[in-house]
Order: structure tokens, then sequence, then C-alpha cells
């Protein structure tokens, strides 16, 4: 057990704004790369992970360590998960970082034949998890929503907020496994998707995310009926519509997502590296 179950559970209970996906939509990629990597870009994981470790399993592992004391896990990691940008052109990090300059950071660890094995195990779990949130349309947020969190809506409902659809809520819809996702989104995964999806440059996923996020904003709530008091606005209500409209994209999503983590370690490990 990497952390304790007690702080599990407050990841369960306290939804973060660091979190994309949820623990399905996060797996679901890193099984869907699993199948695509090269011969020694499987090596080079199997021989940073270790025996026991898969690549699924790693990729919701900075997410559960947001738990852990300390302050590069409270404060210093937290902002890696995400970039906030108000268009679709990513520019720069802010001081404190962004999930595409800790990208990059962990791509030099892995390449970096002086870095200790703790390093790399590091790298690349941060790496699998990052991926996948750059594809998460509100993990590239525009100001100043928090990536939809402060955005309330009921979801068949049940009081949450815009953010937490789009980690979990659509992803788990259909009640299957990650592995039973995972399965179904490869059976669709055509040929030419792959050639199409193929892509290591994270600013194109970025600026692509923006695009979709701009369309999965619910119109307002209707307004209170007449002679209701004060001025709150009711609160959108996401159910079948929603699902219908978007639930596509999501699986889209999932899918690039998995490609693009396999072009992207099979690009990082495109040659041999050192053995430690």
């Amino acid at each position: 057990m990497r952390f304790p179950a007690l702080a599990a559970l407050a990841v369960a209970l306290f939804p973060s704004p660091a979190l994309a996906w949820g623990k399905t939509g996060h797996r679901v990629i890193a099984a869907i790369a699993d199948t695509q990597l090269s011969g020694l870009a499987r090596a080079h994981v199997e021989e940073i992970l270790g025996p026991g470790e898969s690549l699924d399993e790693a990729a919701n592992w900075p997410d559960e360590m947001r738990s852990a004391p300390g302050a590069f896990w409270q404060k210093t990691a937290t902002p890696w998960h995400y970039v906030t940008l108000n268009g679709i052109i990513y520019d720069h990090a802010p001081t404190e970082g962004d999930a595409l300059e800790a990208l990059d950071r962990f791509s030099k660890t892995l390449q970096d034949p002086n870095a200790s094995l703790a390093d790399k195990q590091l790298a690349l779990r941060f790496i699998v998890h990052l991926v996948g949130d750059l594809h998460q349309p509100l993990h590239v947020g525009k100001c100043c929503d928090k990536g939809g969190n402060d955005v309330k809506v009921t979801w068949f409902g049940k009081p949450t907020n815009l953010h937490a659809v789009w980690d979990s809520q659509l992803v788990d819809d259909e009640q299957l496994s990650f592995s039973e996702l995972a399965a179904k989104l490869e059976r669709h995964i055509s040929n030419d998707d792959v050639i199409k999806w193929w892509d290591v440059n994270p600013r194109d996923w970025i600026s692509e995310s923006a695009e979709i996020r701009d369309t999965v904003y619910p119109a307002p709530g209707t307004p209170p009926v007449k002679g209701a008091k004060g001025k709150a606005k009711k609160i959108p209500e996401l159910s079948y519509s929603y699902v219908y409209k978007f639930h596509p994209m999501m699986e889209q999503r999932l899918s690039q997502g998995g490609v693009r983590l396999a072009a992207y370690l099979n690009a990082l490990f495109a040659q041999p590296l050192p053995a430690k």
C-alpha cells in the first residue's frame, strides 16, 4: 500500500481541482497506451516500475499522493495537474509551474542516465498521469472558475459541479470497469485514428482540450419563478441530454489520451538508455 487508508478516504470525500478523469479515466488511458507501447518502451517502463506495478496502476499515483504530508505534495506538485489559458493557444507557465512545464521536466528526468531509480519512478508515474490530465477539457482551464469546480450543476438531480461531471460522472455513466471501458474503446480505435492521433506535442493536446472546453459549459439555469427572494439563479440540470451530447467526446478524449501516451513514451524511449 502506497498511502494510508485514511488518506485515500480523504481524496474520495473531498474532490480537488487537481483531480482529472477520476480513477477510471486515468486507468483507461494507461490501459489503451499499454497495448501500443513499442518493445523498447515496454522494457524501459517495466525496468523503472519494477515487477507488480502496471502502467494503469501508476496512472493514479500522483492523485493518490496528494494527501501525503509535506510541502512537495501539499504545495509544490499541486499546480502540475492543469494549465490555464483564456484562448486556445498555450502561452507560458506561471511561476509555480503547470502540467506542461512538469511534463517537460519529468521527461528530461527519464532520459537522464544519472537520475536515480526513485526519481525515474516519480517521473514516469507523473508522465502517465499528466498526459491524461491534458486530455481532460476542464484541466485546460480558463480564468476564473477553477476548471469548472465553481460551476455548480446537478447531475441527475444530485448537486455537484461541472469539473466533477467530466472527472467521473460521464466516464462512469455506463458503470463499466476500467478494463471493460478500455477494451470497448480499443475496439473502436481504427488504424486511421491511430495515424491521425499519433502526436507527441502536448501543445496540440492543450489546444484541442481548450476548444472542447468552451463547448461543455451548460446554458444558465432557468431563472427563479416570479416572487422568489434574492437574485440566485437556478442551477443547471444535467442529465440524459448532456450525456447524449458529450459522452462520445469524452470517449474520444480517453482514446486519444491512450494513443498519445503510447506515442509519447515510445518517443522518450526511442533509443536504449543505460540500465542502472
